[in-house]
């Protein structure tokens, strides 16, 4: 009976210790380790998201960028920072395709890392050079897989999620084309624009004007859904090929053994904002689609998503830059 009512005490102890944790949280400013560069879509959104979640949470949220190495440098610090709740990671896909693209890397994201939350995720859009004479497509398919190896499409670099897109393109479509890397998007854009490379996948975004105008040719987007920047193009599901999915998408992490009181507020926290109305409305205009998941759910996925482009990896033999 003493036994049993020990238990029970220290198990209420653990409970209180908890929620004082999650209610005193947090006391002090937190960082916000973002390993790309300025500006790009994963900085853009973790200054907001650190602004909404310093006004929720009554403590500065502070972006630190560390780019480089295929933001390998960045999450790193974050593996090695204290599992305390002070230093938070914003992750993109990059991370889930760099574990088996880069599998000698100081960290491994499964085991090193706690999912915290979602934040949103961006179609792209395939587009081509209007001398390449396809409208739809099918159409393009048909022409890949009578031409094997000829049609050509850039990216922004070996590894990156333009790529990953075109490769899970050729796999799922059956066909055979040459990848062409760039040092960025800007310049594997320009010369698809140019005509010096056939087609490529890219921001919705970002191409949406160049669609309009004429400047090339757009065939479909790469979501489950339609666009709401460009809703009316189909998506490659609507255009034949089913479950293909290859998106841009956001994410919180922190170092592992983060306390699991912590990572619950911060997901409630986060799931908030993205859920708020006026958050939907303006990331619907800039063509991002916001993710709310619970910590198990987010979990799985991460996991599911490392395993889907391990996949591709092994059967592109793709290699980092």
């Amino acid at each position: 009976m003493r036994f049993t009512r020990a238990i029970s005490t220290f198990l209420l102890l653990i409970a209180a210790v908890s929620v004082q944790a999650q209610q005193s949280y947090p006391n002090r400013p937190v960082k916000i380790i973002v390993p790309f560069a300025a500006s790009g879509p994963a900085d853009n959104y973790a200054r907001f998201m650190a602004q909404r979640l310093q006004d929720a949470l009554g403590q500065p949220f502070v972006v630190d960028n560390r780019p480089g190495a295929g933001s390998i440098i960045g999450t790193d610090a974050v593996a090695k920072s204290p599992a305390d709740g002070y230093t938070l990671l914003m992750m993109s896909n990059t991370q889930t395709v760099n574990e088996s693209l880069i599998p000698n890397k100081p960290f491994n994201l499964l085991k090193d890392f706690a999912p915290i939350a979602p934040v949103n995720y961006s179609d792209l859009v395939l587009v081509v050079n209007p001398k390449l004479q396809v409208n739809t497509l099918p159409e393009l398919i048909k022409l890949a897989r009578a031409n094997p190896g000829k049609l050509n499409y850039a990216s922004s670099g070996n590894g990156t999620p333009y790529h990953m897109a075109g490769e899970l393109f050729k796999y799922m479509a059956s066909i055979d084309m040459t990848h062409i890397p760039y040092k960025g998007s800007a310049a594997a854009r320009t010369d698809v624009l140019s005509g010096q490379v056939d087609m490529m996948f890219d921001a919705v975004t970002t191409m949406a004007e160049n669609i309009k105008a004429g400047k090339v040719r757009g065939l479909a987007t790469t979501g489950k859904a339609r666009s709401s920047v460009m809703p009316e193009l189909p998506t490659a599901n609507d255009e034949g090929l089913p479950k293909y999915e290859a998106v841009i998408w956001l994410g919180f992490m922190a170092p592992a053994g983060t306390p699991e009181a912590i990572v619950t507020r911060l997901n409630n926290e986060i799931n908030k904002i993205v859920n708020a109305p006026d958050v939907k409305a303006t990331w619907a205009k800039q063509g991002a689609v916001p993710m709310s998941m619970t910590v198990p759910a987010f979990t799985k996925y991460v996991a599911e998503d490392v395993a889907k482009w391990a996949t591709i990896v092994k059967i592109s033999g793709a290699k980092a830059d």
